[in-house]
């Protein structure tokens, strides 16, 4: 018809958006939402600031942590040290950069731990239907019933005298703390991961795959897992918070790293006498843990979101 024309399809704009939606990667999708969550992107600013400072700051503030200058019992922050010293004049800004590196260390390593032992005993039990997925979630439900604080601080105690023989204090005092923490964290990331497995289990790729003769590892490894990633990330940050809090506790109550490896938490325990002269001592060790928690806890936050497709951002 003369004097009309027809319009494009790709000149519609709802089509371009369609197509260039498609043509989006996950991955890139997923960053794109996770950056419009505010508090998110500020906590992994602040985290990534805390990480940094932890391993760079010692090549650059280089006071020895065990320096003791008996003139400079616990100063205030000031410009020879800012964040002030401890009762035996040590500088608190060195000695938290340093054992900043053993707390984050603990919570990532206990993370992996509890997070593997998780993900293995959730996909048998959500993959078998017969007598595995009763078995081993009645040792998940035993697990969660137990006691953590009184069983950490007792298994602790019985065992960190052999293993600081075998691997030194240091190596032997870490070993046991992130496993035991790795090891009673497990539960909720099993009891995930198995509920993820029934759900898509039943799927139709995985009956494809069942159909093409993939045996149940392959079904497991290949097909499932990879879609049930997104709750186990997100549980994971989770896990990382929570044993950073357990190793300060355990410091805390002096059951942790000795005095001569200052963890965020064995800092906060040796100022519990001095709250009322020296304040700062408690301070920064108790606001770098409260930071770097709540910062991995609004990144979970944000990972959930992006991860689940259904909420809108």
């Amino acid at each position: 018809m003369a004097g009309s024309t027809l319009a494009s399809p790709s000149a519609d704009p709802a089509v371009a958006a369609a197509r260039a939606a498609v043509s989006v990667s996950p991955g890139r999708e997923t960053w794109r939402r996770f950056r419009r969550h505010k508090l998110a992107m500020a906590s992994a600013v602040i985290l990534a600031l805390l990480i940094l400072g932890v391993v760079v700051g010692p090549w650059i503030w280089t006071i020895p942590i065990n320096d003791i200058d008996f003139s400079a019992t616990l100063q205030g922050p000031s410009l020879a040290h800012p964040f002030g010293t401890d009762d035996l004049g040590q500088d608190i800004l060195a000695r938290m950069m340093y054992g900043g590196r053993i707390s984050l260390a603990v919570g990532l390593a206990a993370m992996v731990v509890a997070t593997t032992v998780g993900v293995v005993i959730g996909a048998i039990a959500g993959m078998s239907r017969k007598i595995a997925d009763p078995v081993l979630m009645w040792v998940t439900d035993l697990f969660l019933s137990l006691p953590q604080l009184p069983l950490l601080l007792l298994v602790i105690y019985l065992f960190r005298e052999q293993l600081k023989a075998v691997f030194g204090v240091e190596g032997g005092v870490f070993i046991l703390i992130v496993v035991v923490i790795g090891g009673l964290r497990w539960m909720p990331v099993a009891r995930l991961v198995r509920a993820q497995f029934l759900s898509l289990r039943e799927k139709e790729f995985v009956e494809a795959a069942k159909a093409q003769g993939a045996t149940k590892m392959r079904q497991m490894t290949r097909h499932i897992l990879p879609n049930a990633l997104g709750p186990v990330i997100v549980a994971s940050t989770i896990e990382v918070s929570s044993a950073i809090i357990a190793e300060s506790t355990l410091s805390f109550l002096g059951l942790g790293f000795p005095p001569d490896i200052p963890t965020w938490g064995r800092l906060l325990f040796d100022a519990k006498d001095h709250l009322d002269t020296a304040p700062h001592w408690a301070l920064f060790p108790g606001a770098a843990i409260f930071l770097t928690v709540l910062s991995i806890n609004f990144i979970g936050d944000g990972l959930r979101d992006a991860l689940d497709p259904r909420r809108v951002i």
